[in-house]
């Protein structure tokens, strides 16, 4: 059996009834919350969310990307948010590696480089300042005063806001 067949099987046979409750896409904290895709966050979990409050992007590193902006721009004109999260954190994949040796690994693998940015880094508190004023800086999301990033603690689940 497959991982996904094993989830499908786990849906059949869980608690998901879909969201009745929730009348609307637009999440009621009026929230989006941006982070890594590591399986080891459990974002709802992290905050105390109840289903239905918030927005959460995932990518590799929770790295404010050209995408992320899309959605954010999507999730504040059309969703009705006004705040962003931004929350990377310690020992993240990202950090264990170059853009210029993944780049390289691709191409030999591939024959082609790829057209879009890794984004590894090596200090995730600086990592997460830049994504933040990434936010900041977009003109495409309007509301920008209430824009905090984090670092999240895998290993005690401290979460410290970055200045």
């Amino acid at each position: 059996m497959t991982a996904i067949d094993v989830l499908l099987k786990r849906h059949t046979d869980g608690l998901d009834r879909g969201a009745p409750g929730v009348p609307t896409p637009a999440p009621s904290l009026h929230l989006t919350v941006v982070t890594c895709m590591d399986a080891r966050i459990k974002v709802f979990d992290v905050f105390g969310l109840r289903h239905g409050e918030a927005h959460i992007l995932r990518n590799a590193g929770g790295i404010v990307t050209e995408d992320v902006l899309r959605s954010l721009s999507i999730s504040q004109r059309k969703l009705q948010t006004t705040e962003v999260i931004v929350m990377q954190h310690t020992s993240c994949g990202l950090s264990t590696f170059t853009d210029d040796e993944f780049r390289a690994d691709l191409e030999r693998d591939t024959g082609l480089r790829p057209t879009w940015a890794v984004e590894a880094f090596r200090e995730v508190k600086i990592s997460v300042r830049q994504s933040v004023e990434r936010v900041r800086r977009s003109p495409f999301v309007p509301h920008t005063d209430n824009v905090r990033g984090f670092v999240y603690d895998v290993q005690t689940a401290e979460l410290t806001e970055v200045d």
